[in-house]
């Protein structure tokens, strides 16, 4: 007899390694060695935040890492950072056990070459079906689309849609991300015909993560009424669960939004080392793209400084949280290992609901 968890093994979990089709997403501060090392024992695939990390942070947490976990690790990076060449050459030298590369924006197509030459599969994060299009056009062997219901910064197109457009344009294995934290959503991700989901909120409410309780817990309390888009922080749209700083910012006007970055990004000159000319440098990269304009990439130096305040220090009043919509449904913090336990359970139940389905359709017919 057939083992029904083969339904799990997918193009995902070949390329990757892992046992089960589920990415546990790079999200900034959260995806440390701590909660990448729990959601790959527990046989995710985790993705360590690189993109928040100096180069030497990211080779110290990828050094811990090997001795927390047997499994290999996926590093998230943007080539736009401080410090972005040396960190590329920190996860080639570690293609030993790094298996795979995410990002947003950036890499041309020799760097993915130069990746793809180490062995390492690369990732990227995209909205919307031209994004897709074109990472692949460069050469990369996977994608993980995000749908409107993701959180942080986020597109309108939601993933019901977005997910059978970009199945129909490219012709590799894509994970689905926005709006998934179960099996059921599992399932219904490889009904369409994805290889598999991509989950930030459901691992960051986790008792693995190492976000502070008190902001866990305003996470839990947080209904989808909470959850909204706005696109008052930098120009570009997120989706933030709303508390007093986020309504601070709502009601502000341009001089405050200034000011905000300004000051956000002299702590990001203390906290890296990086000059002046780095800084700009970084944030002239952010807009290379066409998607953020120069005075919106200086304000998303705010960002990050808000997003640590609450998810490092603590702060559910004076920082930001960044969430999918999904958290407004989810109101427990299972460790990794019971989370994704109870997925695949869900998801083998779900598909074998379905195959007993399909017999009867066909006696009807």
């Amino acid at each position: 007899m057939a083992d029904p968890r083969a339904s799990l093994s997918t193009p995902l979990t070949e390329m990757l390694g892992c046992r089960l089709p589920v990415i546990q997403t790079a999200m900034g501060w959260i995806a440390t060695p701590r909660l990448v090392a729990a959601s790959s024992n527990a046989g995710a695939f985790g993705f360590l935040a690189g993109a928040v990390m100096k180069p030497a942070e990211l080779a110290a947490a990828i050094e811990e890492l090997k001795g927390m976990t047997p499994h290999n690790i996926g590093v998230n990076f943007h080539s736009f950072q401080p410090g972005a060449k040396d960190i590329v050459e920190i996860i080639l030298a570690n293609a030993d056990r790094v298996r795979a590369v995410s990002f947003g924006r950036g890499p041309d197509a020799e760097m993915i070459g130069k990746f793809r030459s180490a062995g390492i599969i690369c990732i990227p994060t995209v909205g919307a079906v031209k994004h897709a299009q074109k990472m692949v056009a460069l050469g990369c062997q996977a994608i993980t689309i995000q749908g409107g219901e993701g959180g942080g910064h986020t597109g309108s197109v939601a993933t019901t849609i977005l997910l059978p457009q970009v199945l129909d344009a490219v012709d590799v294995p894509v994970a689905a991300a926005g709006g998934f934290a179960d099996g059921r959503g599992l399932a219904a991700a490889l009904a369409y015909g994805a290889s598999g989901i991509a989950m930030g909120s459901r691992f960051m409410m986790t008792s693995d993560s190492p976000v502070p309780q008190q902001v866990k817990e305003a996470y839990t309390r947080a209904g989808t009424q909470d959850i909204f888009v706005t696109s008052k922080i930098d120009g570009i749209p997120q989706r933030m669960i709303r508390n007093a700083m986020l309504d601070r910012i709502e009601a502000g006007g341009s001089f405050a939004r200034w000011r905000r970055g300004l000051l956000a990004a002299m702590a990001m000159k203390r906290e890296t080392g990086a000059s002046w000319g780095e800084l700009l440098a970084a944030a002239r990269g952010m807009t290379s793209h066409g998607e953020m304009s120069l005075p919106e990439a200086m304000l998303a130096a705010a960002a990050p400084t808000l997003l640590q305040k609450a998810v490092v220090d603590g702060d559910a009043i004076g920082g930001l949280m960044a969430s999918g919509q999904v958290a407004g449904r989810l109101d427990d913090l299972p460790s990794c290992a019971e989370l994704l336990a109870r997925i695949e359970a869900e998801a083998l139940e779900r598909i074998a609901a379905l195959s007993s389905v399909t017999p009867q359709l066909k006696g009807a017919a």
